[in-house]
């Protein structure tokens, strides 16, 4: 995705991920593009905010209670009319998680509230084949 028109940020708060993720791509010859940062998303407001946030599983990962705080931080990260791109994973009926089981309404629930519409909502066509038929993609735009 990083490229001389898009600069990137990737956002994790474990060391861990951050560290793999440096070593894996580092030397990659778009390095100037992009940048990973340790940060927690409910609490970092950087100085300048995005046009795009990609969500991917990230949503699943986090207690459900936690989900209004998500959309609210999403919201706020967002320029106006920004996008907010999410791939709604796993879409199953299982107990537990993490991964938690999530569906469109999932989405629907935090995010209309805050300030967003759905602007598509489909399936995902590049799913691997473990996961076809239990991913969507959302595009969501920041409309107040």
């Amino acid at each position: 995705m990083a490229n001389p028109e898009r600069f990137v940020v990737g956002l994790d708060i474990s060391e861990k991920a951050l560290k793999k993720a440096n070593e894996t791509y580092g030397s990659s010859p778009k390095a100037a593009y992009f940048k990973f940062v340790k940060e927690d998303v409910f609490t970092w407001r950087p100085n300048e905010l995005f046009d795009l946030i990609f969500d991917y599983v990230f949503f699943c990962a986090i207690e459900p209670e936690m989900r209004a705080a998500w959309a609210k931080s999403m919201h706020e990260l967002l320029k106006p009319d920004g996008e907010l791109i999410t791939l709604m994973y796993p879409i199953t009926d299982h107990d537990g998680g993490p991964p938690y089981k999530v569906a469109v309404s999932s989405y629907e629930d935090v995010l209309i509230p805050v300030g967003f519409k759905a602007v598509s909502i489909e399936e995902n066509p590049d799913s691997i084949p473990t996961r076809k038929g239990k991913e969507m993609l959302g595009r969501w735009k920041k409309i107040n």
